[in-house]
């Protein structure tokens, strides 16, 4: 057994395992038992989900805290926090791609699952290509915490831009080189179809595949925002994984909640800009001003905290009574 205490990324193997078996669990219960079958998601039990899993998220922060410290307990939460509220900005996205396809509701929540486990998986690689870099050179932290602040001030005074899914390179590349039918097939991402030329049955991609590819990609652009975030928080490879990866599992549950009314948190972007130059300064602020001293996690956490809750906040008091708006026609 003493495999499971052998170091990985400054981690015991078995907080690794642990962790991952609980992810397991989870998609399995997800996907087995509550939705085996493909059906709508209502509010109220999208409600429901999404604080069954930010109970799961917060539980799981409780034990961290416990088992590792109040200081890495509270990077964990802090992280988490910010991936979150982000990933409120993801549920407009998401909302946009599937209208754009006309996919109904209830294949959109298979979809988004297949979607959440590709993310688990390319989220690692990156968390794990951004670890290695940090600890070769702590100067990348620099660079991390620069992009932040210009991320920051690039969204604070930027005028809001629909997606452009029409134009996204891997729709474009897809339609070109393989077939495409025109019409969903249930929640099949390929079928065998005849070819119009030669009659020749040919594997052919849905409508739901091209959404499940572009939700992918713009996740990675989210990505290049939250993960050098939470690596501004804390280097710790276990922390900045898990506080990711327990913010993305509740995203099905999010959006099926907050995609009827996502135009409501439409000044939350404003909170989520000073968050990350927040985040971002507090990396020179210690080690320039505070002579290399840890910036206290407390006040990283109560900081980040505030700001989201009040952004949250101001959004729903600002946009009472606002007509929801129309969505690109679907194609």
């Amino acid at each position: 057994m003493d495999f499971l205490f052998i170091d990985l990324l400054g981690t015991p193997a078995w907080f690794w395992l642990a962790f991952l078996g609980l992810v397991v669990a989870l998609t399995a219960f997800d996907l087995g038992v509550l939705h085996k079958e493909d059906r709508e998601l209502g509010i109220g039990e999208s409600l429901k989900l999404l604080a069954f899993y930010i109970g799961v998220a917060l539980l799981f922060g409780t034990w961290l805290w416990y088992a590792r410290g109040p200081e890495p307990g509270m990077q964990y939460f802090t992280g988490f926090f910010i991936e979150k509220a982000l990933s409120i900005d993801n549920v407009f996205v998401i909302s946009l791609i599937f209208t754009y396809f006309a996919i109904p509701p209830k294949y959109q929540y298979r979809a988004l699952l297949w979607g959440i486990l590709a993310v688990i998986v390319l989220r690692g690689l990156m968390i794990a290509g951004g670890a290695a870099l940090v600890s070769e050179a702590y100067w990348v932290l620099y660079l991390f915490a620069a992009f932040l602040i210009f991320t920051g001030m690039k969204m604070f005074f930027s005028d809001d831009q629909p997606m452009d899914v029409a134009g996204n390179p891997a729709v474009r590349f897809i339609s070109t080189h393989m077939q495409v039918t025109r019409e969903l097939h249930g929640q099949h991402f390929f079928v065998r179809v005849p070819d119009g030329k030669t009659g020749k049955v040919v594997i052919a991609a849905t409508p739901l595949l091209l959404a499940l590819i572009v939700i992918n990609l713009a996740d990675l652009v989210f990505a290049v925002d939250s993960v050098p975030a939470i690596f501004a928080i804390t280097t710790d490879t276990f922390i900045v994984y898990t506080s990711n990866i327990m913010a993305i599992l509740g995203l099905r549950a999010l959006y099926f909640a907050l995609a009827a009314m996502v135009h409501r948190f439409h000044y939350l972007k404003y909170a989520l800009a000073a968050v990350l130059v927040f985040i971002g300064g507090k990396i020179f602020v210690a080690d320039f001003w505070l002579g290399g001293d840890k910036f206290p996690p407390a006040v990283s956490l109560g900081v980040t905290f505030a700001l989201i809750a009040a952004g949250i906040a101001y959004s729903l008091w600002k946009t009472r009574g606002e007509p929801e708006p129309d969505w690109p026609s679907e194609h």
